[in-house]
């Protein structure tokens, strides 16, 4: 038996793209959210955000540890910068 459709109210302004994120298992902030940004640009727009942020192999070793202390990574100062990477990534 098909799913019910919901009706995510008049606030969302891509329903289609709302009803495929939550059958997805998004929730439904997510999905509002996701939809929203959608309709307001393009949905290829949307996917093409965030992704800034330089990979670990180009942070400096103090700013592996620092990073490593935020997430309470334990024996991060005895660690070189390949285990800090590897042990962040597993995190």
């Amino acid at each position: 038996m098909p799913a019910k459709k919901r009706d995510p109210g008049p606030s969302v302004k891509d329903p289609e793209l709302y009803e495929t994120l939550r059958e997805e298992g998004n929730s439904k902030q997510k999905s509002a959210r996701i939809a929203n940004a959608a309709a307001k640009s393009s949905r290829s727009a949307v996917g093409r955000k965030g992704g800034k942020s330089p990979g670990y192999e180009e942070w400096t070793k103090a700013d592996l540890v620092k990073r490593a202390r935020e997430l309470q990574i334990p024996g991060r100062s005895t660690m070189t910068k390949d285990e800090l990477i590897e042990a962040m990534r597993d995190d």
